[in-house]
């Protein structure tokens, strides 16, 4: 549809090297989007770039950055305006879950890195990209969170901690960029075949749990995701910001079971 054109608007999208992050830059390009993707390793990003792009393709671009470093997100920004003179999307999608278990059984330093990667990058980077462009010209910023924040989840408790951060941070600097013409917006995953959840959807004893939760009976996919973050992305949402969007198959709408 014509809202959803995204032509030479300029994307950054972290942990694009695979699943979710790689989906999301492959929908924004199909759009029109030049698409900037960052991960920590710069050989995965390149062989991505090389797989979007094609034989004579140039609209995916591979910059490698940590999430959690300050100063690799500012080399991100730096040389995005570099080449291309404009930020006109944000997606934060990195994260990491180094722990499943009881929160009160963890290490700090398992918590300090949670929040490290999945809430202060995404902060961080949010901070630069306004200073850098879109504080002055506008533009749209999506934060991939999870339905983990939306409710509890069994020993992924510090993981959810760090997502609820993250939509808690979405809908406050809703009201705090709209006179900068920012829109902020969330999309909650529920159970989405990639890596990443493969311990989830991968154990059949845990997996039949989600499928009985889950109205829809099955796990999402990338792309359904990524369609979603299309979407709130273009200006077919121009008036939608503020919200997190559970993109679940109905998990967080379900009654509570006690069977």
């Amino acid at each position: 549809m014509a809202g959803e054109d995204l032509t030479d608007r300029v994307a950054i999208i972290t942990g694009a090297s695979r699943g979710i992050g790689r989906a999301i830059a492959v929908q924004l390009i199909n759009r029109g989007a030049i698409a900037v993707l960052t991960s920590r390793k710069q050989a995965d990003l390149d062989l991505v770039a090389q797989e979007i792009n094609g034989a004579d393709g140039d609209r995916a671009v591979a910059i490698a950055a940590h999430s959690g470093k300050l100063d690799q997100l500012q080399a991100v920004v730096d040389e995005t305006m570099r080449r291309f003179g404009r930020i006109d999307v944000l997606v934060n999608n990195a994260a990491t879950n180094p722990y499943f278990g009881p929160i009160l059984d963890a290490d700090l330093s398992v918590l300090d890195k949670t929040i490290d990667t999945n809430f202060m990058g995404a902060l961080n980077l949010i901070k630069l990209v306004i200073k850098a462009w879109m504080g002055e010209h506008g533009g749209v910023i999506i934060n991939v969170a999870s339905v983990t924040g939306l409710r509890p989840a069994p020993g992924l408790g510090i993981y959810g901690l760090s997502k609820a951060m993250l939509i808690a941070l979405t809908a406050e600097l809703s009201h705090e960029l709209a006179p900068q013409h920012i829109r902020i917006n969330a999309v909650a995953p529920g159970v989405i075949q990639t890596r990443f959840a493969e311990a989830l959807w991968g154990n059949p004893a845990i997996l039949e749990r989600i499928l009985r939760d889950t109205p829809m009976a099955r796990i999402g996919t990338i792309d359904e995701v990524a369609n979603a973050v299309a979407f709130l992305v273009s200006d077919a949402a121009s008036y939608v910001t503020g919200q997190t969007i559970a993109i679940d198959g109905g998990m967080t709408a379900s009654p509570l079971s006690y069977r």
